[in-house]
């Protein structure tokens, strides 16, 4: 089975960095100023689980030549639609195109570039970045990658890239109920993002505020109630968890975006936020704080774009 990373940043470069160095046949397609950086520095990987600097097969989008087996999909969501051009050679039609961005709305876009049966869901939990010498720094020992079919069903050919995956030490497992891990990992994105970009502050600083922790979770079920009607509903396990990582005493949890804004850089905001407004508002469920959060955060993006 041969596996294309696309991008080469703290997500594709973990997970393809950590299947390449367990002797799965994995080629990165970068950009030419990220190919030149690993080509003269290698591929580094900082984390509790071991560190390691690897010298992968690397490729541009000018040479993608012949189809792969596995697509792994690791780029922004405002990314996506350039990536998807760039991929275009390396789909056949048995090619399984693993998406691991942020919401829903990559799993229509993919569908209507390519089909169907070339999209498989996945859903990943790790926290990684990008130092400023362009290392992989995994912050926790955290590291869950899921996939499956997106109807449950357990095929030889999700069977083969299981194998694929496994004994590479990057949490894989394959999900019969991937579908709903998808939506719940938008559900605690989204609310998570809303909550610490509107209010800027930590879980636990926004907890200890007055009226904090009640803000967390009434706008944790405006999202559930939007998912509720427009996707897959989640788990009782998954909201219990939800809601007590929401508004934990003392945590220092706070989103990427929430990191983002405050490093100046671009955000997902459309996907992540912007996206689920929308459903809801087609579905009737109203979301006054997530659109507060999504209004709030489309005007630091329009100012981004502006200075750029």
């Amino acid at each position: 089975m041969r596996l294309l990373v696309v991008g080469a940043g703290s997500t594709g470069g973990y997970f393809g960095g950590r299947l390449f160095q367990a002797g799965r046949d994995v080629t990165f397609l970068v950009r030419p100023t990220r190919a030149a950086q690993l080509r003269e520095s290698g591929l580094s990987i900082i984390s509790p689980h071991g560190d390691v600097t690897l010298q992968p097969k690397l490729i541009t989008a000018d040479s993608v030549a012949q189809p792969y087996d596995v697509v792994l999909l690791t780029v922004k969501g405002f990314q996506l639609d350039g990536a998807l051009d760039d991929i275009a050679p390396a789909i056949a039609p048995e090619t399984m195109i693993l998406p691991v961005l942020n919401g829903m709305r990559h799993t229509d876009l993919i569908a209507d570039r390519f089909s169907r049966h070339n999209l498989v869901g996945c859903a990943l939990k790790v926290a990684t970045v990008l130092d400023e010498q362009g290392r992989i720094v995994q912050l926790t020992p955290m590291q869950d990658l899921a996939y499956g079919e997106l109807d449950g069903a357990v095929t030889p050919r999700i069977q083969e890239l299981d194998r694929f995956m496994s004994g590479a030490e990057i949490g894989a497992r394959l999900s019969q109920v991937i579908e709903r891990e998808m939506w719940e990992k938008w559900i605690l994105l989204s609310a998570l993002g809303a909550i610490t970009c509107l209010m800027r502050g930590t879980i636990g600083e926004i907890e200890a505020s007055p009226g904090g922790a009640d803000f967390a979770l009434r706008l944790l079920d405006e999202v559930i109630s939007i998912v509720e009607a427009v996707g897959v509903p989640p788990s009782a396990g998954f909201v219990n968890g939800a809601r007590a990582q929401l508004t934990a005493k003392g945590s220092g949890f706070a989103s990427s975006m929430f990191r983002d804004v405050q490093n100046g850089r671009p955000i997902e905001v459309e996907s992540v936020v912007g996206d689920l407004v929308r459903r809801g508002g087609e579905a009737g469920i109203p979301a006054s704080l997530l659109s507060a959060a999504y209004t709030h955060l489309s005007v630091y993006e329009n100012k981004l774009a502006t200075a750029r």
